[in-house]
């Protein structure tokens, strides 16, 4: 009994802290929640969880831009692939396998904090575009369905589009919102989402929505640029962890 205590409330201040980091820097719920749990439960496990807290969050974050219709008209294709990307890969999620998946998780984790730490901002042109998101969307929903984090290689390709700060939001609120929902298709599909975990999922939206005011109350003080590269070295130190632990 004490152990499921402690289990539980190092699930919900995982997703308290996951929603703070989102609350600063309008990303990283699902990363955060996928790299602390998937250090103490299965990645399958901590992919029902997270759920309902990232579907609520990344509508909330979709809709809070003015330009929803026109990010969609440029963006379907890559949310398109990113559906049929996570059904068919989210079979390595659920496939028994955790040693697999862990340290794919890490690998997704340790690849997006490099990138995002050190690599140079890139402009992808205009004439790549059409081609070039559906392969982003495909790569990325097949890293989504296999691990549950959203983030590679969407967040960077999303960011070399050169949008405006409020399109790059409700942008990555739509690849977060859709990711979120093909996730949860896929396990549902292959039988692993089991509906007792929608109980669960939804109770650690309490958690993470506090969280998440706690980041938007904090951002005023915390400078975001800081923080996200604290944050991304925690990041990189945890997806090392994983990505080694079958090692040993």
């Amino acid at each position: 009994m004490d152990n499921q205590l402690m289990l539980f409330s190092a699930i919900a201040a995982t997703f308290v802290f996951a929603g703070f980091v989102k609350g600063i820097t309008g990303m990283g719920l699902p990363t955060v929640a996928m790299g602390v749990l998937g250090a103490m439960i299965s990645p399958l496990a901590a992919a029902s969880l997270l759920i309902v807290p990232s579907l609520v969050t990344n509508i909330w974050q979709l809709f809070s831009g003015p330009h929803f219709g026109t990010v969609l008209k440029r963006l379907w294709p890559m949310m398109l692939t990113i559906l049929i990307g996570t059904i068919a890969g989210s079979s390595l999620l659920t496939g028994g396998n955790t040693s697999v998946t862990t340290t794919a998780l890490g690998a997704a984790l340790v690849i997006y904090a490099v990138y995002t730490l050190f690599a140079r901002q890139l402009r992808v042109p205009p004439h790549m575009e059409p081609w070039l998101s559906p392969v982003i969307g495909l790569v990325t929903g097949v890293v989504t369905g296999g691990t549950g984090v959203f983030v590679i290689p969407a967040v960077p390709y999303l960011q070399a589009l050169g949008l405006e700060k409020d399109d790059l939001i409700q942008s990555l609120g739509l690849s977060f919102t859709i990711s979120t929902i093909a996730l949860a298709a896929g396990l549902a599909l292959r039988g692993a989402y089991d509906p007792g975990n929608l109980g669960m999922s939804a109770l650690a939206l309490v958690p993470a929505l506090m969280g998440m005011w706690i980041g938007q109350i904090a951002r005023d003080r915390i400078s975001p640029p800081t923080f996200r590269r604290w944050f991304l070295m925690a990041l990189l130190v945890l997806g090392t962890e994983m990505l080694l632990r079958p090692l040993f």
